[in-house]
């Protein structure tokens, strides 16, 4: 470490971590009150918050620790700075995670704009420790999560095609149809299901689990629920994966015969962590008719042939907008380019969703339109992709039985 101890690495890491208030640092200001580094990289962080000082620091602290190299876990414990002066060894007011058995009696949020009072907050989980065996293990050896029949991937090659749409669809779908099911949003960077879902409560903990919102008969986890609506996401490759595998792993999903998983667009550490650390069923890729969605879901589809996910098949969104007033169909983003793709490949085609006013609509309202205007052309499409997605499951089933 050129001459530089592991623990003086981390406090000058620290220093980076401003307060908020009048840009001094928390070492600066003698908010990390101290640091221990012991050989095997757990680092124990002790703070002094002062009266003014937002909670949610002790969360950017602990982020930050957990993303420096040679750092094996992280637990960070904060007091008010009176009691640390008196050195009072009361129960921390917020941490990251105190023991392997102890979680926090505060709540908290990571990198919060405002935290709520104590009493309001929940706990997230905070990124779990991913060990050397999972972070390489290849896909072909992932276990299935236990009570969950189907994992299914909903991606994108590229941002803005409607992934959280159909996702939101596929569950509500389900759902409406008398089957389990649960959505877990891990498009970390813009986790929209909590507002399509018209979703604002907030998980709760149970035995160390952490009880999923339920909304229109959908179990629902999301990042969304965490932190504040204007809270940009900022994480590191690592905290990425330990993130999806709380999700995963310390959720009480229950029994389920469907988990969608919202993945983030693109092919990058959310994807590899999530067909790493479970086994799943098969992803549903979604694109736009143009050419420059085309050639980025071809991308993603090619990622999850590589890591042996089947693809279950290529849905064709905003195909064509509906006019509410003369039923004319005007093609503004072209037509047929995902279906061509599907074709070229031999990947099935799920089928294709118009661009209409029903998505919008009960999407601003909090309602999936497949339950709040089920008679739209967009919902029926929709409805009809869910039919063909679990047709699909079934197929898949018989083949390896």
């Amino acid at each position: 470490m050129d001459g530089h101890t592991l623990k003086d690495i981390v406090m000058d890491r620290l220093a980076r971590v401003q307060t908020g208030s009048g840009g001094t640092d928390v070492v600066t200001a003698g908010i990390v009150r101290s640091v221990e580094v012991d050989p095997g990289g757990d680092t124990r962080i002790s703070l002094a918050l002062r009266s003014g000082d937002d909670p949610g620091i002790a969360d950017s602290i602990r982020l930050v620790a957990m993303g420096i190299p040679g750092v094996s876990r992280v637990s960070v414990a904060s007091a008010s700075a009176a009691a640390a002066q008196s050195g009072s060894t009361d129960a921390p007011a917020s941490a990251g995670a105190a023991t392997p058995r102890q979680r926090p009696a505060g709540g908290r949020r990571p990198l919060p704009v405002m935290a709520p009072p104590a009493a309001e907050r929940t706990p997230p989980p905070s990124p779990g420790q991913v060990s050397r065996e999972e972070a390489s293990r290849h896909p072909s050896e992932a276990e299935s999560l236990p009570g969950v029949r189907h994992v299914i991937a909903v991606s994108s090659g590229k941002g803005g095609v409607g992934k959280s749409t159909v996702s939101t669809n596929l569950a509500a779908a389900w759902a409406k149809a008398g089957l389990k099911v649960g959505l877990m949003d891990a498009d970390i960077y813009g986790p929209d299901v909590p507002t399509m879902f018209g979703a604002d409560e907030k998980p709760r903990m149970r035995d160390e689990q952490v009880i999923p919102v339920e909304k229109h008969g959908v179990k629902l986890m999301s990042l969304g629920f965490l932190v504040g609506e204007d809270t940009p996401a900022i994480w590191r490759g690592p905290i990425i994966m330990g993130i999806v595998r709380q999700f995963l792993h310390q959720v009480a999903w229950g029994e389920l015969d469907y988990l969608i998983v919202d993945l983030p667009p693109g092919t990058g550490d959310a994807q590899l962590s999530l067909v790493q650390l479970v086994s799943v069923t098969g992803a549903v890729m979604v694109t736009t008719p143009q050419d420059v969605a085309v050639q980025g879901v071809l991308k993603g589809i090619r990622m999850f042939e590589s890591v042996d996910v089947p693809v279950l098949g290529l849905v064709e969104n905003m195909r064509g907008f509906v006019c509410p007033d003369c039923d004319s169909v005007h093609e503004l983003f072209g037509a047929g380019g995902g279906e061509a793709l599907a074709a070229s490949l031999g990947v099935p085609f799920l089928g294709a969703v118009p661009l209409g006013m029903a998505v919008r609509e009960q999407g601003d309202r909090g309602v999936p339109p497949v339950i709040g205007q089920p008679d739209s052309p967009e919902s029926r499409a929709l409805l009809d992709v869910a039919d063909r997605v679990e047709s699909r499951v079934e197929a898949l089933e018989k083949e390896s039985s």
